[in-house]
């Protein structure tokens, strides 16, 4: 019998698996569609970006999200305030350490990838999906 809390083996190997196949599905579909991808998987202190993209002369930095199912709103509804702010804290980290990124527009926008693991995933973009213009972006 397991611990509370304590996940079972396998676990989290499978939702890896769910994420990673989500954000391969987004990264191809953004290139499908002009996308330039720049980086995958960006991390630091503050949060991580799952794609940044050059799109036109601005640059998406991409919430990739997927859920096994609608139940509490789905995944777009998953990115809440407090994810968020992780991420604009993220994307005010990688303008500091990349200059040559910090000159461009840049935009949030949010993926929900339904089906990854399938033949054709179903890919919801929503693009400047909220903003943090106080903040100088």
């Amino acid at each position: 019998m397991r611990a509370p809390g304590e996940r079972r083996a396998g676990a989290r190997t499978a939702r890896t698996r769910l994420g990673q196949a989500a954000e391969d599905a987004a990264a191809r579909f953004l290139a499908d569609q002009g996308a330039q991808v720049l980086l995958r998987n960006y991390r630091c202190r503050c949060g991580e970006l799952d794609i940044i993209a050059l799109c036109g002369e601005e640059l998406a930095l991409v919430e990739v999200r997927t859920r096994s199912s609608e139940a509490f709103g789905g995944a777009l509804a998953s990115v809440d305030a407090g994810k968020r702010r992780r991420l604009i804290r993220a994307a005010a980290r990688l303008l500091q350490e990349r200059p040559d990124l910090a000159r461009l527009r840049v935009r949030f926008d949010v993926m929900a990838v339904a089906e990854p693991l399938g033949a054709a995933p179903r890919i919801d973009w929503i693009k400047h999906a909220f903003s943090c213009a106080s903040r100088g972006f």
